[in-house]
């Protein structure tokens, strides 16, 4: 009975599930990146991560056939790195923050589309705002990939920044809590830089905010 009642609810609220799997793995990937087998559990749960998001879109005025179309060749991508092909990177990490970028966007036109907040839309907020960290992410991975030494950081700071540091600098930018010790030092990241900023400040301020407002509106009515 636990299972079914977990089940349906997950088919309620696929977003707070996508929410959950997206936390998860920023706390699982510090464990793996060092292992020889890292990549292969990183790029496993990535697709993980793909199949939620497909899910979340077909409950949004998103096209589900068109993230489809976008996961399918990263999924190839990241198959083929799991089989040593590490110099595609560039090519999964770009693709990868085009998938994301377009749920963000579906999941944003999900929460804009009523003048209410329901309990999804409130969890959907939470999950825009991981995809458009883990969206800028691989863009700084492609970044980096096609340009070494854009990133620099206070340990170690000729070698590439990792997944979870760079994963790290995307969430203190979007959020606009401050860059830490991970730095941009190139023009073009510097530029991307203050693109996520931008759309960090957007998000807060014309999204969270109205679903905060509606929120309010009906706590005063009941």
């Amino acid at each position: 009975m636990n299972t079914l009642n977990l089940f349906g609810h997950t088919k309620r609220h696929p977003s707070a599930i996508l929410l959950i799997v997206q936390l998860l793995g920023m706390l699982l990937y510090p464990f793996i990146e060092d292992m020889h087998s890292g990549l292969v559990v990183f790029n496993a749960f990535g697709m993980l991560v793909l199949g939620f998001t497909i899910r979340m879109v077909r409950r949004t005025p998103g096209y589900e056939r068109f993230s489809i179309a976008l996961a399918v060749p990263v999924i190839i991508l990241l198959g083929l790195q799991m089989a040593g092909y590490r110099e595609l990177l560039p090519w999964s990490s770009g693709l990868e923050a085009l998938f994301y970028f377009y749920a963000a966007g579906s999941l944003i036109a999900y929460m804009m589309e009523d003048r209410q907040a329901t309990s999804d839309e409130l969890f959907a907020a939470g999950a825009t705002f991981t995809l458009l960290a883990w969206g800028f992410t691989h863009m700084m991975m492609l970044v980096q990939a096609l340009h070494p030494g854009t990133y620099a950081s206070a340990v170690n700071p000729a070698d590439p920044r990792t997944w979870t540091e760079l994963n790290y600098l995307s969430f203190a930018l979007l959020s606009s809590t401050g860059i830490g010790d991970v730095i941009p030092l190139t023009a073009h990241a510097r530029a991307l830089a203050s693109v996520e900023m931008f759309v960090g400040l957007i998000y807060l301020a014309a999204v969270v905010s109205r679903l905060i407002g509606f929120t309010l509106q009906s706590s005063n009515k009941s």
